[in-house]
C-alpha cells in the first residue's frame, strides 16, 4: 500500500490499479513456455529458494540447461490445478 500512495492514487481506484496488475502479469505470462526459476517464484509467488526446494523434493519438475534451471509454464498450471483444496 505504501508504493500505492507514493503514486498517489486515490483508493477508490486501488482495486483498478491492482486488477490492471494482475491483468498485465497474466498477459506477460501467456506468451512463456519456458521459464527460468525467478519467472516461476514470481508465476507461483514463492520465492526462488521454495522453488529450488520442490525440485528437490520432487513436487516440481524442472530441466537443466548450462546450469540453470528452466520450467514448463503448462506444468506449473497443472501443479497449481491438482493441488489440494483448503477450507471451504
Amino acid at each position: 500500500m505504501e508504493n500505492l500512495r507514493n503514486k498517489n492514487i486515490q483508493p477508490s481506484k486501488i482495486s483498478c490499479y491492482i486488477e490492471d496488475c494482475e491483468t498485465n502479469s497474466q498477459l506477460f505470462f501467456e506468451n512463456y513456455k519456458w521459464m527460468t526459476t525467478n519467472e516461476a517464484a514470481v508465476y507461483l509467488s514463492k520465492s526462488t529458494n521454495a522453488i529450488r526446494v520442490a525440485v528437490c523434493k520432487g513436487h516440481l519438475k524442472a530441466r537443466k540447461f548450462r546450469n540453470r534451471l528452466y520450467f514448463k509454464r503448462g506444468e506449473l498450471d497443472e501443479l497449481i490445478e491438482t493441488s489440494n483444496t483448503i477450507g471451504g
